[in-house]
């Protein structure tokens, strides 16, 4: 209390001094005073009130209390006077015994008798429902059925209540209602019948289905009280639950099952296309009966049975058996992809379950997979696996077939353009074409992989070919008469190589994504440059049969014939260019290349003849014949590739300025400008050699000893220039050894 004085003391000083801070306020002090007395009053006045309320509300409390002890003390009283009574009326409640027993016996009785009419007439009834079942009238069947149930059931539950441990009498009354049990079971067999017909049944006779659809509702209601009475006396009817719309959903299952399993009409052994038609027939049968149901059936069964949903569910459980059974097998490649195909993308189409006429009912987003992923990238594992291995054998039996037109007496075909060609690569693309088409039915990743596989065995088949195509070459070389058309065929080869090319770069673009190109650059390099190597051999074999035959002529260059007015270069151009009228039939990429190669090989020929030293001439007059002639011969060259690269813009006569160089140093009158003029051709052609230098000043014939050491040891220290673009040629040309020593000399 003195602290809580002292605490209200220093509160009012504050107050106080809050109120009194400037001299005017003194003035207003006894403002302030009467103003602090009325809250003062108030306050009090407030907490009088709180007092006597609470005072109030324990005197009615006490009260109350007084009031429920005394009502206690009235019921402890009443207690005590029933206590009494009960025991003084146990006497009275035995002797009341008889009475109890005979309100039992009167009420079974009355059971009795009201059934009794129903007991009497129990095989007439059955015979009546046995009619009325073998003429398909269910419901009037089922109504007499429930009718002897029920007064079977009354008879033994009046039984079960009055002894239930009396088995005799049950089984009495079971035996004589024991024709009931058969008539049930006669009556759900044909109900279940139709059932099973019911996609049938509900477009030729509704009625029917219907009927069978009460019947059963019929039977669960009495199921649901039978199983009520059961919670409450124990007793339960023999044969109940029935559970028959159970039956009926286990019934349809089954024979949704069976009937996708029986849609298989074919083995393999009987139709190589077995599985596309099973396929078929499964999608046809599955979307019409769905329709059926959802237009049909779902009217006959109440709401609460879900029919379709429930139909929905079964065809979708029989058609992932039915297809893990199927992958299961040992599929071949196309029925791996018939399969996944259908699974993967049929399946939920609009040819299926995607159908319009289904929705909004069916939601195809909402559906399972048939198959899991497992069982997929399993099949599609195998499916690659066997595709490689197909793959490899269809390639090999390409090449195979192709090797076989090579040796033919008739020139291959050409295409719109004239060119050679072979079937080979039209057979290869159609066969990758056919194979990529059938992946992109399944899904994007599967075309990219056998793709990939495609080309991935095309890059081994190239390098088979390119053996082939030398081997080829070899066998032509033992006998040049055979085959009769090595050239056209070899033309052909040449021209598949640039038909490899451009149907890879249309596959590629055809079925690759763009942003997986990199994946496939370094293939795609590989086997561009394995075509042009085949094609180069190619060419080279091509230019090797050509210089075969030129071989003779060229022997006849820069000999003593020759100088005499031999016709060995006329003959060499019309031979070429009679070739070329059969090259002409190669594609141009590389029928450019072949003149450009041509022309280099006949320009080394005539150079390597030079070198040959076959003849040194004599005099200036002969120098200057031959000089001439070196020329004219030039012209002849470059005239003739002129006309043969018409059109490819390629330069044709830098090559046989080479010769007319050498001509002129050979027509030189004045040897001592001899060093000036070799000095010329060295700086124009600096891969010349000491060796080319002295079989050329051989050749002149008027060049002494001395004079080739001092030109060639001259030109030794000297320092060339080469032409950045030009191609060495003299590196090609080798000089007999043989006529070293007697340069020396």
């Amino acid at each position: 209390m003195e602290e809580t004085d002292r605490e209200a003391v220093a509160t009012a000083v504050q107050r106080v001094a809050g109120m009194l801070q400037r001299p005017d306020q003194l003035d207003k002090v006894e403002q302030y005073r009467r103003r602090e007395a009325r809250k003062k009053a108030s306050v009090e006045a407030r907490l009088k009130a709180a007092i006597q309320s609470q005072l109030d509300g324990v005197r009615t409390g006490l009260s109350q209390l007084h009031n429920a002890l005394n009502d206690v003390k009235d019921i402890q009283q009443s207690l005590i006077d029933v206590n009494k009574d009960w025991r003084q009326s146990i006497n009275t409640i035995e002797n009341l015994k008889d009475v109890k027993d005979a309100v039992v016996q009167h009420s079974q009785l009355a059971a009795a008798v009201e059934n009794l009419k129903n007991i009497f007439s129990v095989p007439e009834i059955v015979r009546e429902t046995q009619d009325l079942i073998e003429r398909g009238e269910l419901l009037q069947a089922h109504r007499k059925l429930m009718d002897l149930e029920c007064s079977r059931d009354n008879l033994m539950y009046e039984q079960y209540r009055m002894d239930s441990k009396n088995t005799h009498d049950m089984n009495l009354i079971h035996t004589y209602f024991g024709d009931m049990q058969k008539l049930s079971e006669e009556l759900a067999k044909q109900l279940w019948m139709v059932v099973q017909r019911s996609l049938v049944t509900v477009r030729r006779d509704p009625t029917l289905l219907v009927s069978v659809v009460r019947i059963i509702e019929r039977e669960e209601k009495i199921d649901r009280r039978m199983l009520d009475r059961k919670k409450q006396t124990g007793f339960i009817p023999p044969g109940r639950p029935k559970k028959w719309k159970e039956k009926m959903f286990n019934i349809l299952e089954r024979t949704v099952s069976t009937r996708i399993e029986g849609t298989q009409a074919d083995t393999r052994e009987s139709d190589k296309m077995w599985l596309v038609r099973h396929l078929e027939i499964i999608r046809k049968y599955v979307l019409d009966d769905l329709l059926v149901a959802k237009t049909l059936l779902d009217q006959c069964f109440p709401t609460h049975y879900d029919i379709f949903n429930k139909l929905l569910n079964m065809y979708h459980q029989a058609l992932s058996t039915r297809m893990q059974e199927l992958a299961a097998e040992d599929l071949e490649a196309n029925e791996i992809v018939s399969l996944l195909t259908w699974v993967l993308n049929t399946y939920k189409s609009t040819e299926m379950m995607g159908n319009s006429e289904l929705s909004p009912e069916v939601d195809v987003n909402s559906l399972n997979p048939l198959i899991s992923q497992n069982v997929v990238d399993q099949l599609l594992s195998k499916y690659m696996s066997t595709l490689t291995s197909n793959i490899i054998g269809w390639l090999r039996k390409a090449l195979e077939t192709d090797k076989k037109d090579w040796i033919k007496e008739t020139e291959p075909e050409a295409d719109q353009d004239g060119y050679y060609q072979t079937t080979l690569p039209a057979i290869v693309f159609q066969m990758f074409e056919q194979n990529l088409q059938v992946a992109a039915q399944i899904n994007e990743d599967l075309k990219t992989k056998v793709l990939l596989l495609c080309l991935q065995q095309m890059n081994s088949f190239l390098t088979r070919y390119k053996d082939e195509a030398q081997l080829y070459k070899e066998e032509h070389l033992k006998n040049r008469q055979y085959p009769q058309c090595y050239v056209q065929y070899m033309i052909a080869v040449i021209n598949n190589c640039q038909t490899f090319k451009e149907s890879i770069i249309s596959l590629k673009r055809k079925y690759l994504k763009i942003e997986m190109e990199d994946t496939l650059s370094s293939s795609h390099t590989s086997m561009d440059a394995t075509l042009d190597i085949i094609a180069k051999e190619g060419c080279s074999s091509l230019l090797d049969e050509v210089f075969m035959d030129l071989e003779p002529h060229l022997n006849e260059l820069m000999t003593k014939k020759w100088l005499m007015g031999s016709n060995a270069v006329g003959t060499i151009c019309v031979t070429v260019e009679d070739y070329f009228n059969d090259f002409a039939k190669i594609k141009k990429p590389y029928k450019k290349t072949m003149t450009i190669e041509a022309h280099r090989r006949v320009v080394v020929e005539y150079i390597r003849a030079i070198m040959l030293k076959r003849i040194s001439f004599k005099n200036a007059e002969e120098r200057k014949e031959g000089a001439e002639r070196m020329i004219k011969e030039a012209e002849q060259f470059r005239f003739l590739f002129k006309k043969l690269a018409a059109g490819s813009g390629e330069d044709t006569e830098g090559l046989c300025d080479i010769i007319e160089a050498i001509a002129e140093v050979i027509k030189l009158t004045d040897p001592s400008l001899l060093y000036l003029e070799v000095s010329t051709l060295v700086s124009k052609y600096p891969d010349i050699r000491d060796d080319h230098i002295a079989a050329l000043l051989t050749v002149r014939g008027d060049a002494s000893r001395d004079m080739k050491q001092t030109i060639i040891e001259t030109l030794d220290q000297g320092s060339s220039q080469p032409n950045p673009n030009y191609v060495p040629i003299f590196k090609e040309i080798t000089v007999p050894t043989l006529t070293v020593p007697k340069l020396l000399k």
